[in-house]
């Protein structure tokens, strides 16, 4: 435990952090490399302003706080300040990966299940500069607040990342597999899984030909239609963004219609794989968030203060990319719920149309652009040849409104590269998903 002063607010975030990353080029090992970081982010608040202070020195937080509390004002009345009166104040020990971490697994072993990966990326004579990466993380949480706040939870995730160029003649390609998990035992069961993704890349690069551009329906695979629920939705609802933007407020009315009545679209930090937070870095407790309920715009994402500015409850949402950085408002894990119908039941009415399987990168706020990897024409209500699609994009609330399908089972995907970005802070990780997502109009080009 740690001793706070008086007349203050005050946190204390710890992180534990153990990572691995082993990569090969061209078949040669590159990087090999552990590494294992504790840092403590410390937090000052007398009712006006906020102190910060990040430090490895986790033996001396409370030489550091005092440096905070001395140019801080002390405040009688602190806990009834509208702020510090929306911080919870958990107690609890959770550590769900205890028994599976991948600090007890040598990096040998870790190496030789990348290696095994290997020869996928040379078994096709158009693959070229083959690259492969095993990744993994653990990290020991542990907060406590001068409100009496006393947490610790753990996180992981593991996985194997694999890219090369595909050539042949005047066609090309940059192609790529990647896998997330929180087990490393279930890595070891997807060499297919690996192979079968980059023979459909190949013969993507080989047989697809350029989109008709134009306004068509369009089918969201679990992967797209999560990145569309990440990308073009959730950060409109992460709430810092409307606290100085009237013009925002008055387009996020809670209570309006804001998608077609079979969409809805949650948010939640407990749900396994690469965006777990059951407690936030501001000591809240993760709950499920509903973003629209039945098309209708049932809520916002949430720090305390965003929370007490906006008259609203906290979600779960205050998140920080590590230990260097104060909490922001982010997303854990968005997704799409499910509908009722199977994959074949969404494309039997399309007479001409486009499947997005596979996605590159997507961003967007009032309007979106989605760009896809993997595509393929619908024509009357089957699959067909393989489409080179760069873009879709729309206007975001209109597109909602133009959900007409949803399947009814709901992916999760998880990642071990990349992340989310937000106002300098990258890579965080996050979840996403969803069903198989039918739009009956969008832009393709």
């Amino acid at each position: 435990m740690i001793d706070f002063r008086k007349d203050f607010y005050a946190d204390v975030r710890i992180e534990d952090r153990f990572t691995t990353e082993v990569s090969f080029f061209n078949g040669s090992l590159k990087e090999s490399k552990e590494r294992r970081e504790v840092r403590a982010f410390l937090r000052v608040y007398d009712g006006k302003m906020w102190y910060y202070s990040s430090t490895t020195d986790t033996e001396h937080i409370r030489e550091a706080l005092d440096e905070l509390y001395s140019v801080a004002v002390p405040d009688a009345d602190i806990e009834k300040d509208p702020v510090v009166k929306r911080f919870e104040i958990n107690k609890d020990h959770l550590e769900s990966f205890k028994e599976n971490s991948v600090r007890n697994i040598p990096i040998s072993e870790k190496t030789e299940l990348i290696r095994a990966f290997l020869p996928i990326l040379s078994s096709d004579p158009c693959m070229s500069m083959p690259m492969g990466k095993y990744l993994d993380r653990n990290s020991l949480y542990k907060f406590y607040s001068s409100l009496g706040a006393d947490i610790c939870y753990d996180y992981q995730t593991c996985g194997i990342v694999l890219f090369c160029s595909m050539v042949e003649n005047e066609k090309k390609l940059s192609a790529m597999w990647q896998h997330g998990d929180t087990d490393f035992r279930n890595l070891r069961g997807l060499f297919a899984e690996a192979e079968d993704a980059f023979k459909e890349q190949a013969e993507f690069m080989r047989n697809s030909v350029p989109v008709e551009a134009g306004d068509y329906p369009v089918v969201l695979s679990p992967l797209a239609a999560g990145i569309f629920a990440h990308e073009s939705f959730g950060h409109k609802s992460e709430s810092d963004f409307m606290i100085s933007d009237e013009s925002m407020k008055d387009e996020w009315q809670i209570g309006k219609q804001a998608g077609a009545p079979i969409l809805t679209i949650s948010e939640w930090g407990e749900l396994p794989g690469t965006g777990y937070t059951p407690y936030d870095d501001e000591g809240t407790r993760a709950r499920k968030n509903y973003l629209i309920k039945d098309g209708i715009l049932a809520g916002r994402l949430h720090s305390a203060l965003t929370s007490a500015v906006l008259d609203e409850d906290v979600t779960g949402n205050a998140r920080a990319v590590d230990c260097t950085f104060e909490p922001i408002v982010r997303m854990t894990t968005t997704y799409i719920e499910a509908g009722r119908d199977s994959f074949e039941q969404l494309i039997a009415p399309i007479k001409k149309g486009y499947y997005i399987k596979t996605v590159m990168h997507g961003s967007g706020m009032s309007t979106f652009t989605i760009a896809p990897s993997v595509s393929y024409e619908i024509v009357d209500g089957k699959l067909g040849r393989p489409v080179q699609i760069s873009v879709i994009s729309g206007n975001v609330f209109e597109t909602l409104g133009l959900i007409d399908g949803l399947s009814d089972k709901v992916e999760m995907k998880s990642f071990v590269s990349g992340g989310c970005g937000k106002m300098e802070q990258y890579p965080l990780p996050v979840g996403f998903g969803g069903p198989y997502v039918r739009v009956s109009r969008m832009k393709v080009q």
